[in-house]
């Protein structure tokens, strides 16, 4: 599609004739980021998008009465710099808010920010290296101090500071500069040009206040009060945390959107599983919405029967898969287990990872436990489309696997298990208890003992082994198993943070708190210099072949097994309205707009 036939289509677009959503997936399909191809839209007077409600305008705040959710694995924490897992983001972006948050299509759309920057409103400097936000006026901390462009500048220092270790620095590394050019402006300086330059400050990037964390910048970050008592910006105020148990909050009355929230307070219980948060909005109604319905496809058609609620199912690049440890998780080194010093004596042979590829029954485990929630596939990155390898193939067969660990010279003992240089090849397999992981688990640990090679299934309580606790060593960062399963959720329309976790520089360690995200310590040049050569590529085709170059390494290598590309999934009441899931922002990205029908 050249200039012209673009122009003509962005003419449509102003006339109504073309939705917004048909041209910006008529621009991704053509290698640009969603981001880059809405800001095409100002240029011919489209306005950018805006959360907006399906047909309800309401008159005053509150009134309508309590919200209740499930989140069956319950928040642990509540600061987005420290923060860990989907359950921790999703918690605390019911207090926080980021300066824009990404809409079902990866838009960004303005929260804190005024507007969006784009290339013709001057916020976005053409060379890259440089973006402009203008902040919303009158909004206040929910302790009544004002948000400010000085909040903003402290939340980057908060994060690059070493001795932080924020799980957020990924975000924030590239950042050169972020100058005040007024109390609501903030100009953001990069060290190099950054094609995607909506990480930082957005999505699941919340802002904390300046003055009630600036004293606990640094070393003291773990030991700030208002990790466990947050004071932000967003629709409710905390009047009650109990980790892993609960959250209790009323509406916030200066709430920068006018008449907004609908709720009057809102509880969020933690504790279950997803099968009883499904029933206890499908069937029952006892709740209002269920996050994460990691249950079997026939038991949500079941559910969903009892005519209370609906299933949700929204694509997302979240991937379920398996992790390989590269380090040795039963051998302490400086104080460290999985330490990167002491190489994994099983499965640094690849011919282990290989035989591990092929005993994952893919297949089987889309059809008799995902079903609809769940895709095959070979790959790691899938999402958005244009960053899908085409050069993977996913493939189950048990006498290949056979083949392959026989060549390299596992022998089989009498007991059925292999071994070789007196190890043998026994492997601890854990993940976190839900009925989806464990009958996954049993699906490979079943094929694996048809190829020699034995299973020990661990699994770990949801709130520990998602925990961003440095001290608990059942943590999936600290990996102390051999191979661990769980899903990772693609935060952004964009994959670099996503794929920033197999960098060298990414190692989850003792140092960092073990709040980076390389958490099988894979290493790799040729995967390094990929990622800082797509870090600067402007040019959208060349930057989406580098990133298919690193998913296909991470799969050759086998550094992960991808299971199942899985949807997001949440039990909505069907009286519930206004609920948009995003699939790349927190549940709670459109949650000051919910309203419940009479």
């Amino acid at each position: 599609m050249d200039e012209h036939e673009i122009r003509k289509l962005l003419e449509q677009v102003k006339a109504g004739r073309v939705s917004r959503r048909s041209f910006v997936q008529t621009m991704v399909a053509l290698g640009l980021t969603a981001p880059m191809a809405a800001q095409l839209l100002p240029v011919t007077g489209v306005a950018q998008g805006q959360p907006k409600s399906a047909g309800f305008t309401p008159t005053k705040r509150g009134g309508g009465g309590r919200l209740r959710l499930l989140w069956w694995q319950a928040p642990t924490l509540l600061n987005p710099h420290l923060s860990v897992g989907v359950t921790n983001s999703d918690g605390l972006r019911i207090f926080y808010e980021p300066l824009a948050a990404f809409d079902p299509d990866g838009n960004p759309v303005p929260v804190l920010a005024d507007e969006i920057p784009s290339v013709r409103n001057g916020g976005v400097g053409k060379d890259g290296r440089s973006v402009v936000w203008k902040l919303k006026k009158g909004v206040t901390w929910h302790d009544g101090q004002p948000f400010t462009a000085d909040d903003v500048i402290f939340n980057w220092e908060y994060a690059v500071d070493p001795a932080t270790a924020a799980a957020s620095i990924g975000s924030y590394s590239e950042i050169e500069k972020v100058e005040k050019l007024d109390d609501y402006t903030v100009k953001v300086g990069f060290n190099k040009p950054m094609p995607f330059w909506a990480d930082p400050f957005c999505g699941r990037r919340a802002i904390i206040p300046k003055h009630l964390f600036e004293a606990y910048k640094g070393a003291k970050s773990r030991e700030a009060p208002t990790n466990l008592k947050p004071v932000g910006t967003g629709p409710y105020r905390c009047v009650d945390f109990k980790p892993g148990d609960s959250i209790h909050a009323e509406l916030n009355p200066t709430y920068h959107v006018s008449n907004r929230p609908f709720f009057d307070t809102l509880e969020l219980k933690g504790g279950g599983d997803a099968v009883s948060a499904a029933r206890a909005v499908l069937q029952t109604g006892e709740y209002d919405y269920a996050w994460n319905l990691q249950v079997e496809d026939d038991v949500l058609n079941r559910l969903e029967q009892g005519s209370r609620g609906r299933v949700d199912i929204v694509a997302s690049g979240t991937i379920e898969h398996i992790q390989c440890n590269f380090t040795d998780p039963w051998k302490e080194v400086d104080g460290e287990r999985s330490s990167v010093k002491a190489p994994h004596p099983l499965l640094t042979d690849p011919a282990v990872r290989q035989a591990l590829n092929l005993l994952v029954d893919r297949g089987s485990i889309q059809e008799h436990v995902y079903g609809r929630t769940g895709i095959v596939t070979a790959n790691y990155l899938n999402r958005p489309p244009r960053f899908a390898s085409k050069n993977t193939r996913w493939e189950f067969n048990v006498d290949k696997a056979n083949q392959l660990l026989d060549a390299a010279g596992w022998k089989r003992g009498p007991d059925g298990v292999r071994a070789k240089a007196g190890k043998k090849l026994k492997l601890v397999y854990q993940t976190s208890i839900n009925t989806l992981r464990q009958k996954t688990q049993a699906i490979v640990k079943q094929a694996c003992a048809k190829a020699g090679i034995e299973i020990e299934i661990k699994s770990v309580v949801a709130s520990v082994f998602f925990s961003s606790d440095p001290a608990n060593p059942d943590t999936n960062s600290h990996f102390y198993s051999d191979i661990q399963m769980y899903s990772i959720l693609m935060t952004a329309p964009d994959p670099r943070l996503f794929m920033r976790q197999f960098t060298s520089w990414a190692v989850a360690a003792k140092a960092n708190k073990w709040q980076e995200r390389n958490i099988t310590r894979w290493r790799n040049e040729e995967y390094d210099r990929s990622f800082l050569a797509a870090e600067t590529e402007l040019d959208p085709v060349k930057r989406a072949a580098l990133f298919t170059k690193m998913n296909d390494l991470v799969i050759q290598n086998v550094v992960v097994i991808p299971v199942v590309l899985r949807s997001q999934v949440a039990g909505i009441s069907l009286k519930l309205r206004d609920v948009v899931q995003s699939g790349w922002d927190s549940d709670f990205w459109h949650l000051p707009y919910w309203y419940r029908e009479a």
